[in-house]
């Protein structure tokens, strides 16, 4: 849908576009040809005359018929019934010499998008270069295609393309103030994607090379240039112009003039449009496949010429590496998908295979919808997911799905995106998808693969055992890493003694299918090599959930204080038990387990470690992870606050990976997620309640600053089910205080109160005094949102009391910030400021960081309140720095609307017009309906005022639509008393 502005009744046209009418009853369809022609062609020449002649020139390009202006009359004619009989009003009048269309403001997109141009021009002229490229954008969004797309009249393209070219100028309009703003990373993908698909615009190129050089990326700017410089050559025998060639010059010269310049500080400057999430897992660099299968994936995905969404179904048996090569492809096509790469292992053979709603969650956070924001159903999900996929450029990676049930939700719904699902079944009720098979490793293949891990030379000298040796694995790629590892391993072992080992012990497992036979025999003889402490962690460590995982790990399963625990693991990497996934910037690795050895492992394990043995290695592990988790809260407030612990078993692993998590400890807690969370989930499963309460109320440290809202359920549910049935009454009491946290977090004031007050009940039999108090600070938000002021102020006096008794000092300060806003509505302005300011000096002492955002803005309102206005901007300013810093787009668009209220309360209608277009846009990025609503019933006075009524009412009206739609009776009300005033204040300035 188009942002084009109407009042309710209105209709609206467009043709930036294929040719759309929208009237007061929906779509209107106009017969294609002739109909389609004139109205096309009035549209374009809206409010003014358009002759016979020129009519009939458009509709007949050469030797019109002798009753071509009859013909015009009678099309003329149908053309208003068909209007007439949709209820659009739109007059075309007869005025000599021919015909005039008369359209309202703001009601053909066309208008539109001049309009905003024009406007984007003044910004520029102005200074305000954040502001000129929101404008342009929005221009730009106006656009759904080609203008007048799908009509092949010859007079109509050729207007069209003028049209068509203003698009392109305002695109590179906006790309060039961006650079302009600092901001060549974030644009990087955009101007790759739109340079490919104008190779010969020149003004985009060197867009493209300026902000890849300033990325410090000179090399790939100087191919950017190389390869332009080819295609003008082969295609027109031209040389790049003067800009181009300079720019080159100057980027191989190094020189100073092309550094970039300070990014702006400017209040209003928005966030990127949006998120571009990078998930794919890393490439194999010694990849082997099979090049048809993957050319034909790529055809499918990364085709240009298809009208759904692409969808690639990639089967095949276990060990046959569907992983590797779905990873690969994804890298090979990325460049095709600017707007990111999602990605998401569906668990499809595990006893529990992700559901489609949390994977749907995951989505939308890596997509940049907050947590608060995402719905709870899954149907509302999939409408959020999709209405978000339709404009982007992204691929999705589905690895190991189970059902099409699990895929389908998953599918987005625009022909710009495509997905590519691994599994072990054929998904046929997957529509429209393409079904490829991953095949086993041909002789060729698998004796490049032997030769890469062996060495060439040894194959060549045994070159028929080598044949041999692939026959008897069958050429699945899993066996043949692993016996090649193995013989790597023993150089001094013959090609041919494998083939006779793996031979005897194919024999031995012959009752297994074919394919799990050949990896179980490769992987016995690795296990039956390996000394003893190897083979014990190799079991062990199947024990420890998750995606991957820190080495360590390896310590905690085998009580090993070593300081670098990693080191116990490289001979299981060394001969392709266990893979290295990934490398973080502190050097260390993490490993995982394919599937399939993860149960070997663990039937190893079962069969020869003593149940005991194993229990204990799990409560290292998951005391190891309740350690760090710990630690991470430390650091992000300042010590053991606003947090309740137990006394489950730690296991502190070296202080080399301590230091990682204090260093920057959201970072370390958002890297481990999935590895939390599976540990929460293992510590129930296995009856360590104690740890499992902890863990799930420490990680929620993550889940409250990321949004992680399904996590954040998800874990409490489990731990709950936990903590019931050990009798745990304290740790039942924490995770219902959570979760009464969480329901305040999605607006669940019910639910909050029910779990909140079962949770103080237990903590008063208790006496615990911080679990009373983390209690009484969420039921007095509740009362104070209720209206309850006296009741609030109580429950927060007895909180403080309370944090007293804890020497919470972090506790008390976020109370003390809380408390200020009944207070201002008592008029006690000196009081909330003394208590702000005493917040802010306990978040500063202790280097809470967090906390100083809501406390300074807290200091802003009072400002305002006490009439201190230039000091509330000041204030309000410095706090969307601080948000912006930390990417909290919903505190982004708290802030820029505190900061249009303050500034029309200057008088300063035009920042305020501003501010308030910069939270709605904020707003409208992260679908916050509700929250949009709000704010237009805020910038509508800003307008009128600025001699903008009609858009005004417009805002107004579509806000009343939102709050009436979902059932905010009180919001619709004061949002149409709010357009009585405007109207009434409109009819006013008429008189």
């Amino acid at each position: 849908m188009s942002a084009v502005l109407r009042r309710p009744g209105d209709s609206v046209f467009r043709i930036l576009g294929p040719i759309e009418i929208e009237g007061p009853s929906g779509p209107v369809w106009v017969t294609p040809g002739r109909q389609q022609v004139v109205l096309a062609l009035l549209l374009m020449e809206a409010n003014q005359v358009v002759s016979t002649d020129q009519i009939v020139d458009t509709l007949w390009d050469q030797l019109p018929p002798e009753t071509a202006r009859t013909q015009v009359q009678i099309c003329v004619s149908r053309l208003r019934k068909k209007l007439a009989d949709a209820g659009v009003d739109l007059p075309i009048v007869t005025r000599m010499p021919g015909y005039q269309l008369l359209l309202g403001e703001n009601t053909l997109d066309m208008h539109v998008f001049s309009g905003k141009l024009a406007e984007a021009r003044v910004l520029v002229r102005e200074g305000r270069a954040a502001d000129a490229v929101t404008m342009l954008r929005s221009a730009v969004a106006l656009w759904r295609g080609p203008c007048l797309s799908g009509l092949s009249n010859p007079a109509l393209r050729s207007r069209a393309a003028r049209l068509d070219e203003d698009l392109l100028t305002a695109t590179e309009d906006y790309l060039e103030l961006e650079l302009e703003l600092g901001r060549h990373h974030q644009i990087i993908g955009e101007v790759t994607r739109l340079v490919h698909e104008h190779s010969m615009r020149e003004r985009l190129r060197a867009v493209l090379m300026l902000a890849l050089h300033r990325a410090g990326r000179q090399a790939e700017a100087l191919e950017a240039y190389r390869t332009g410089r080819h295609l003008l050559v082969e295609e027109l025998g031209l040389e790049p112009g003067e800009r181009l060639r300079l720019l080159e010059s100057a980027i191989l010269s190094g020189d100073a003039a092309l550094a970039q310049p300070e990014p702006s500080r400017s209040a209003a400057t928005p966030a990127p449009a949006f998120e571009r999430p990078r998930q794919l897992p890393a490439d194999t660099a010694d990849f082997i496949g099979n090049e048809t299968l993957i050319r034909t994936a790529e055809a499918v995905l990364a085709g240009g010429d298809r009208t759904a969404v692409g969808v690639v179904v990639m089967i095949g048996r276990p060990g046959s590496g569907k992983t590797t090569v779905a990873a690969h492809i994804g890298h090979r096509v990325a460049d095709r998908f600017p707007d990111g790469q999602l990605y998401c292992d569906l668990r499809g053979t595990r006893e529990e295979p992700a559901a489609a709603a949390d994977v749907l969650g995951r989505f939308l956070l890596a997509l940049g919808i907050p947590g608060p924001v995402i719905p709870v159903g899954l149907d509302e999900r999939v409408e959020m997911y999709r209405t978000l996929m339709a404009e982007r450029h992204t691929l999705v990676v589905l690895d190991d799905a189970s059902t099409e049930s699990q895929v389908l939700p998953l599918l987005p719904g625009s022909n710009t995106c495509a997905v590519l699902v691994t599994s072990r079944s054929r998904l046929t009720g997957v529509p429209g998808a393409r079904q490829v098979e991953v095949e086993v490793f041909d002789q060729s293949q698998s004796l490049d693969l032997l030769g890469r891990i062996i060495g060439a030379e040894r194959v060549s000298r045994e070159l028929e055992a080598a044949v041999a040796l692939v026959r008897t694995v069958g050429g699945l790629p899993l066996a043949l890493r692993i016996i090649a590892a193995r013989l790597a391993a023993r150089p001094h072992w013959s090609l041919a003694s494998m083939v006779h080992r793996l031979a005897s012990e194919r024999h031995r497992l012959d009752e297994l299918a074919h394919g799990e036979m050949t990896i179980r025999a490769s992987l016995s003889l690795t296990h039956n090599g390996m000394d003893q402490r190897s083979r014990t962690l190799f079991g062990l460590l199947g024990l420890a959930e998750g995606p991957d995982l820190p080495g360590w790990v390896a310590g905690a399963v085998l009580d090993d204080d070593s300081r670098y625990p990693s080191d116990l693991l490289e001979p299981l990497v060394d001969v392709q038990m266990l893979d290295v996934t990934t490398v973080e910037r502190s050097g260390e690795f993490r490993y995982r387990y394919q599937d399939m050895v993860r149960l070997f492992a663990l039937e190893k394990l079962n069969a020869e470690v003593p149940p005991d043995m194993r229990r204990r290695a799990v409560e290292r592990v998951l005391g190891g992870w309740l350690a760090l988790a710990e630690q991470a809260h430390r650091s992000v407030y300042g010590g053991d606050y606003a947090v309740l612990h137990g006394t489950a078993l730690r296991w502190l692993p070296p202080s080399t990976y301590v230091e990682q998590v204090t260093a920057d400890p959201l970072e370390w807690f958002d890297g481990e997620q999935a590895n939390l969370c599976e540990a929460i989930s293992q510590a129930a499963e296995a009856g360590f309640d104690e740890a499992c309460w902890d863990l799930a109320v420490t990680a929620v440290t993550l889940f409250e600053s990321h949004g992680y809202l399904d996590d954040w359920e998800k874990t409490h549910e489990k731990a709950l089910q936990a903590t019931k049935a050990a009798g745990n009454v304290r740790g039942t009491a924490a995770l219902l205080s959570s979760l009464g946290t969480l329901h305040i977090n999605r607006g669940q004031t019910g639910r909050a109160r029910e779990a909140l007050t079962a949770a103080l009940a237990t903590f008063e039999e208790l006496d615990d005094p911080r679990g009373l108090a983390l209690c009484r600070r969420d039921l007095g938000l509740l009362a104070r949102w209720a209206g309850d002021d006296d009741g609030a102020l109580a429950l927060y006096a007895a909180a403080m009391h309370d944090l007293d008794r804890a020497k919470d000092i972090v506790g008390r300060g976020i109370v003390l910030t809380h408390r200020t806003e009944v207070l201002c509505r008592r008029g006690l302005v000196d009081e909330a400021t003394a208590q702000l300011h005493e917040a802010i000096m306990i978040f500063e002492g202790v280097g809470y960081r967090n906390g100083m955002p809501h406390a300074l803005r807290r200091i802003g309102q009072v400002q305002v309140r006490a009439g201190r206005h230039d000091d509330a901007l000041t204030t309000f300013t410095r706090v969307l720095g601080m948000v912006r810093e930390s990417r909290d787009v919903i505190g982004e668009g708290h802030l820029l609307r505190n900061l249009g209220e303050v500034s029309a309360l200057l008088g300063h209608d035009g920042d305020a017009r501003a501010y308030f277009e910069q939270a709605l846009a904020a707003r409208e990025r992260i679908m916050d309906h509700v929250g949009a609503a709000a704010i237009r019933v805020d910038l509508a006075p800003v307008l009128a005022r600025l001699g903008e009524s009609s858009r005004a009412s417009e805002l107004v009206s579509h806000a009343a639509r939102i709050f009436g739609d979902r059932g905010m009776e009180r919001e619709r009300v004061a949002a149409e008393e709010t357009l009585t005033c405007l109207g009434a204040g409109h009819q006013r300035t008429l008189l």
